[in-house]
C-alpha cells in the first residue's frame, strides 16, 4: 500500500469519492469538481491511497484552514478522509490502515508547508468521520457545536487552537411561498445530492415556492451565515445526513404547500 497525490487522471474518481459504480452519486452532477477549481488555488491538497494491486481505496482532502468552515491560524484543515467500504464497485478497504495511512501522509506534507498544526473535524456518534478515530491518532477536542467536533494536533507551540465558526443568521421566509433555502459548498456529494433533489422538487412543484442558493464555497457569502451545507423549509433546517430521498423532500415541501 501507497499514498500519492492526485493526479489530472484520476480527478474523475476522486470527484465521486471514489463512488464511481453509484448511480445515486450521479445526482450530486458537477458542484465537487466546481469546488476543486476554485479551492486548488488555494491551497486544496488531496492524496489518494493505492493498494498492492494498485486500486485506489482512500482519499483525504485537506486545505488551508482560512478557506474551511472553521476558525484558525496556520493550520490546514481537513474536510473527509474516506476508505471505500462498499462491497460494490471496487469493494470493501477498510479496516486495512488506509485511513492512517493517508492521514499520515497529510500530516507530513503538512508540516513540509510550514503549517502549526492539523485540524479536523468528527462526529460525536459513530457514524462517518467518527471523532473517537482521530482522537485514537493523537488528535485532541478544541471545540464542538450539537455532534460535530473540532479536532486538531499542533505541530508547533505556539499554534493556537481552532473554533468553529457560529451561525450567524438563518433564512427567512418568503411572504406567500414556502420557501427552500439551500446552502451548497460544493466539497460533499452526499450534500451536493441534496442540493439537487431539493431544487428538482421545488421545481416541479411549481410557482408556489420559492427555491433559493446560497453558494457558500465564497467565504464571504459563508462568513454572513455562518452555515455551509443545510437544508432550510420555510426558515425550519431539515435533517440532511444521510440525505433524504427526493420523494421524502418533495412530501414535506407538498404539506408545507397545503399551510398557505
Amino acid at each position: 500500500m501507497k499514498t500519492i497525490d492526485l493526479t489530472e487522471a484520476q480527478e474523475p474518481l476522486y470527484f465521486v469519492c471514489l463512488e464511481d459504480w453509484s448511480d445515486e452519486i450521479k445526482e450530486a452532477k458537477n458542484h465537487k469538481e466546481i469546488w476543486f477549481r476554485k479551492m486548488k488555488d488555494k491551497g486544496l491538497r488531496v492524496k489518494l491511497a493505492m493498494d498492492d494491486s494498485g486500486k485506489i481505496g482512500g482519499m483525504i482532502q485537506y486545505l488551508p484552514i482560512e478557506h474551511s468552515f472553521a476558525e484558525g491560524e496556520d493550520l490546514y484543515f481537513i474536510n473527509c478522509i474516506w476508505v471505500h467500504g462498499y462491497k460494490e464497485g471496487r469493494g470493501n478497504f477498510q479496516k486495512k490502515g488506509m485511513g492512517k495511512a493517508l492521514l499520515k501522509a497529510a500530516e507530513e506534507d503538512a508540516k513540509e508547508l510550514e503549517s502549526k498544526g492539523m485540524a479536523a473535524w468528527g462526529v460525536s456518534l459513530p457514524f462517518w468521520m467518527k471523532a473517537s478515530w482521530f482522537k485514537k491518532q493523537g488528535y485532541k477536542k478544541a471545540d464542538k457545536m450539537d455532534i460535530s467536533v473540532l479536532l486538531w494536533k499542533p505541530f508547533s507551540k505556539n499554534a493556537k487552537p481552532p473554533k468553529w465558526i457560529k451561525v450567524v443568521k438563518k433564512p427567512q421566509k418568503v411572504p406567500g411561498k414556502v420557501t427552500v433555502t439551500s446552502f451548497i459548498n460544493g466539497w460533499c456529494p452526499a450534500q451536493n445530492i441534496v442540493h439537487e433533489r431539493a431544487k428538482r422538487a421545488s421545481t416541479e412543484v411549481g410557482d408556489k415556492v420559492a427555491f433559493i442558493t446560497i453558494d457558500t464555497s465564497n467565504y464571504d457569502t459563508f462568513s454572513k451565515w455562518g452555515i455551509v451545507d443545510a437544508l432550510f423549509l420555510d426558515g425550519k433546517e431539515v435533517r440532511t445526513g444521510p440525505p433524504p430521498s427526493y420523494e421524502k423532500i418533495k412530501k414535506l415541501i407538498a404539506k408545507r404547500i397545503k399551510k398557505l
